[in-house]
């Protein structure tokens, strides 16, 4: 008896031990939206989706934590709000010094991983946060920017955005020489080239510019759902050749085809109190809509199996090497059910079990696809 109780215990330790990966997530707003929380990230919380004692439940052992603002903090607002989060990450780090530790570099990050300290890192999402100054660009890097996403939503006066380019009226799609310029810079800083957001023409002459590996920080599959965020195949094969990752997006309107209409749909027979909520926190007063009516909005979200689905087929078309987990944790109002915060990792690892992914495969997609670029881009 005592020899089978053995038996099955080693059998569970073993496999525990399997299923263990280091796992990185390339997109996570919250420190933005603590701006309005005003949570303490070190201690569990009942709201979000990420603070680090969840984290750990989770498994998730590295976290680039993005840099957000929209287009209405213009020159001489958005580069002083990109340092004002980045001291808000640096407070937390030093509330937590046996935890979590800022790393620049491939060796930092296996070096926390191998002590069991959090790893944290900066991505800046959207150009227009560098205000169009190089010397705000090697400022960001100085201070820990690993990745900077070429444009948000809007465009900056050098690269165009995604939604830019699908209205059709840019005379100049795509890179400028600024553009260019800008593009090169980042390559000798080591700062990763993110090119989620931007639009099929600065797609392009990013891979035409780049001579290093580039990221897509947080996509998906618009084969799967063609929303102008999402990358098509064509796009990940060249990501692919250029030796770059796609990170999978959560977020529910780029996985389920059929959610922006259920979306809109809520918003206008919820319109009252998504105004007043507008005014008290902004652009994440739908975030705060969907909480006020968890139930209704609860039925919106798509099955985990469409996420799965947006994976394997970036695994297919681009390769097992080039594809990852960037969730948008933090940043959006709706995930796929049962992912609910950074507690919820280990559901895609079994999902991805169940359609006969091993455990190298799944160690690639969960964070060892970033190790390898991050390394390719970082040398220190």
């Amino acid at each position: 008896m005592k020899s089978l109780l053995f038996s099955l215990l080693l059998l569970v330790v073993l496999k525990t031990q399997a299923q263990k990966h280091l796992l990185v997530d390339t997109h996570n707003d919250v420190l933005s939206s603590q701006l309005f929380t005003k949570a303490d990230l070190g201690k569990l919380q009942s709201i979000g989706n990420f603070d680090l004692i969840r984290a750990a439940k989770g498994g998730l052992d590295a976290q680039v934590f993005s840099i957000w603002c929209d287009e209405t903090l213009g020159d001489g607002q958005a580069f002083a709000r990109a340092n004002e989060e980045i001291d808000s990450l640096y407070a937390l780090i030093k509330r937590n010094p046996k935890k979590m530790v800022l790393v620049n570099s491939a060796a930092e990050l296996k070096q926390a991983y191998k002590q069991g300290r959090f790893a944290a890192m900066i991505g800046i999402e959207g150009g227009h946060m560098i205000e169009d100054r190089m010397d705000y660009l090697d400022s960001l890097a100085k201070r820990g920017m690993r990745y900077l996403t070429l444009t948000w939503n809007n465009s900056t006066p050098w690269a165009t955005s995604a939604r830019d380019e699908a209205t059709g009226k840019l005379k100049h799609p795509g890179l400028n020489d600024k553009g260019r310029q800008i593009v090169r810079r980042m390559n000798t800083l080591g700062v990763m080239v993110d090119i989620s957001h931007v639009g099929e023409a600065t797609f392009n002459d990013v891979l035409a510019t780049t001579s290093k590996p580039v990221i897509a920080s947080h996509s998906s599959a618009y084969s799967l759902n063609p929303h102008r965020r999402n990358l098509k195949d064509e796009q990940l094969k060249a990501l692919a050749k250029n030796g770059g990752v796609a990170f999978v997006n959560f977020y529910s309107g780029f996985i389920d085809p059929d959610y922006d209409a259920k979306e809109q749909l809520f918003l206008i027979n919820h319109a009252k109190d998504l105004d007043s909520l507008n005014k008290l926190y902004g652009p994440y007063a739908p975030m705060k809509l969907n909480e006020l009516y968890k139930a209704e909005s609860d039925k919106m979200r798509p099955p985990l199996s469409m996420l799965i689905q947006h994976i394997d087929h970036m695994v297919k078309i681009a390769g097992i090497d080039h594809v990852g987990i960037g969730s948008d944790f933090d940043g959006s109002e709706s995930y796929p059910i049962g992912l609910d915060s950074v507690t919820d990792y280990p559901k895609i690892a079994v999902e991805l079990r169940k359609l006969g992914y091993k455990e190298e495969a799944i160690g690639k997609i969960f964070g060892g696809n970033f190790l390898r670029i991050f390394a390719e881009n970082v040398s220190k």
